[in-house]
């Protein structure tokens, strides 16, 4: 059984940073796409950042570019967020999630339905 979970949310003050880790167990596939997610209160959940685990290849929401990075690390089946310069508007809900052994498709990374494998969530609040 494939699970995922985050941890590194915190309570943080605008202009902060954060590294959010999203941890697999259960899960053997080699090429496959993570995305960050988030919720924010009273909003819909937005995909946010995505990578391709056997290129590295990226692509990220227009809402966090520049800001949030995402990067990975293979041998520990690891997926980091690198939130920075954070403003109230970023406070929410960080899921992670993955797809199915897969190839890479750039328009579909950022597509909410393309990902089956979830996490329970982290929570970020950010402070004026």
């Amino acid at each position: 059984q494939v699970q995922w979970k985050e941890s590194g949310g915190a309570s943080v003050q605008s202009e902060g940073s954060l590294r959010l880790s999203c941890q697999a167990s259960g899960y053997t596939a080699s090429r496959y796409c993570m995305a960050w997610f988030r919720q924010a209160p009273g909003k819909e959940r937005e995909v946010i950042a995505a990578i391709f685990t056997a290129s590295g290849a990226t692509n990220y929401a227009d809402s966090v570019k520049g800001r949030f990075t995402i990067s990975q690390d293979n041998s520990k089946k690891t997926v980091y967020l690198q939130l920075d310069n954070l403003n109230p508007e970023d406070t929410a809900i960080y899921y992670c999630a993955s797809t199915g052994p897969r190839s890479w498709n750039k328009s579909a990374s950022l597509k909410d339905a393309t990902y089956v494998y979830w996490g329970p969530g982290t929570q970020v609040s950010v402070s004026a």
